[in-house]
């Protein structure tokens, strides 16, 4: 029950916050490392730490809302409320995957692409591709996911739960 509580707070609440702004900061920032190699080398560390931070926020997020969804079950929550937290638990656990695979395809790119460098180099142009379309294909099934993920929250919290 680690991520129960923060200072007495629910931290679900407090913890969706990191990864609303982180994930989708490395969804852009994934998607224009691959697709615009002029910027590489402005965005490249940045890049490296959203690959980090946005799955560990997604983590973290999933965590505490599994804490808060035990905390309400415990407290007798049941029917169709209870349903739809299942739902949204579905899209966060989904959120979670789809952010470490492109977390991790993200690292794969950028390794790739310094590794070239100091070979006097650059990237295959096959390479290069499929780089920035499995990025983007991975960043906007994220992108996805984040949403729904966070519009079922946001229904369930705003329909009284």
């Amino acid at each position: 029950m680690f991520f129960n509580t923060i200072g007495g707070i629910p931290a679900h609440p407090l913890l969706i916050h990191a990864a609303v702004v982180f994930i989708p900061l490395l969804i852009v920032g994934a998607i224009v490392y691959a697709l615009w190699p002029r910027v590489r080398g402005k965005i490249g560390w940045a890049v490296i730490v959203l690959a980090i931070i946005g799955p560990l926020s997604a983590l973290f997020a999933k965590l505490s809302g599994q804490d808060l969804r035990q905390h309400l079950i415990d407290g007798g929550l049941t029917g169709p409320t209870l349903t739809k937290i299942n739902q949204h638990m579905s899209y966060g656990t989904n959120t979670l995957w789809w952010t470490i695979a492109l977390g991790v395809v993200t690292l794969v790119v950028i390794g790739y692409v310094w590794r070239a460098k100091p070979a006097g180099g650059t990237e295959s142009m096959a390479v290069r591709a499929v780089g920035g379309v499995v990025t983007v294909a991975l960043g906007v099934v994220a992108g996805y996911y984040v949403f729904k993920t966070g519009d079922t929250g946001a229904h369930i919290v705003w329909t009284g739960v």
